[in-house]
């Protein structure tokens, strides 16, 4: 029983300090004295469970995790690159969904301007390569590098069908233009196997 308290008192303590809280915020959030949680950090008294379950979701942890010795900090980190990388696809989601609204709001308006205009269309078959630059950034910034090879891949196969296309409302066939995507693909794949030379850290390891 001893240990369990000390463990309690550790990571109420551990908790508290990783969220930047005093011993007096903590206890009015609790609507106890400060003293009371001055007791239970150095051990010499524990909260009853209702007070642990209160004090688990105050900090987003499980009450489990209160009562056993592990290392809170890194758990704290943990949680935050989850969230941060749930974040940054939202940012990515969002983007991206801006350029369909933006094509969706130009098509309705070039619309209800021009009765006659038959291009509207083309809006949308232009948004899709602006998703794949989009998504191309924040994947180089954010996420997997080595995904890049398949974005590339599909932003130059649409830039192309892009062109094809808006020639071809023209009147004017420019289908070898595709021609310029076999050659273009080659160097994607040729590009995809040039691996990153190890960092010297990384090399010693492999030696030790």
């Amino acid at each position: 029983m001893e240990n369990v308290k000390s463990i309690v008192a550790k990571n109420i303590t551990e908790l508290r300090l990783l969220n930047n809280m005093t011993q007096l915020e903590l206890a009015s959030k609790l609507n106890y004295s400060d003293k009371t949680i001055s007791k239970w950090e150095r051990g010499e008294s524990s909260p009853d469970i209702t007070v642990l379950v209160e004090i688990a979701d105050l900090f987003g942890v499980t009450l489990d995790y209160m009562v056993r010795d592990e290392n809170i900090e890194e758990k704290v980190v943990e949680n935050k690159r989850t969230e941060t990388k749930y974040n940054h696809r939202a940012i990515t989601y969002i983007s991206e969904g801006a350029v369909w609204f933006v094509a969706v709001f130009a098509f309705i308006i070039t619309s209800l301007i021009s009765s006659t205009a038959s291009f509207q269309w083309l809006y949308f078959i232009y948004a899709f390569p602006i998703v794949l630059i989009i998504r191309l950034v924040f994947n180089s910034v954010w996420f997997n590098p080595r995904h890049n090879y398949l974005i590339i891949s599909a932003l130059m196969w649409s830039i192309l069908a892009a062109i094809h296309i808006t020639f071809w409302y023209f009147g004017i066939n420019v289908a070898l233009i595709y021609l310029l995507g076999i050659a273009g693909e080659i160097i994607i794949i040729l590009c995809s196997f040039i691996k990153k030379p190890k960092k010297k850290c990384e090399q010693e390891s492999e030696h030790v």
